[in-house]
């Protein structure tokens, strides 16, 4: 089973890669970008088995500094879930 983890940096957190990202922006003559946050996304190929609170405490003890961090899981339960 295929899933996604999103990790993104809670507001009020500095990001100089997006800084950096919205600043060449500019100067690439791109306008109307008001500000940019950089993310990491994280994709698994994990057995049917392994559960959604195990990817949780993957979360939390590896893949994402939740100090800093924000993060979404989405699986293909997911996924239908929000088409439904």
């Amino acid at each position: 089973m295929k899933v996604r983890i999103f990790i993104t940096l809670k507001d009020g957190v500095l990001d100089p890669q997006g800084k950096a990202i919205h600043h060449a922006l500019e100067s690439l003559d791109f306008s109307g970008v008001n500000d940019v946050r950089a993310g990491k996304l994280i994709e698994l190929d994990v057995d049917a088995s392994v559960s959604r609170v195990e990817i949780d405490r993957m979360c939390d003890k590896l893949l994402a500094n939740t100090v800093i961090e924000n993060y979404e899981i989405e699986t293909p339960e997911s996924l239908q879930e929000s088409i439904s």
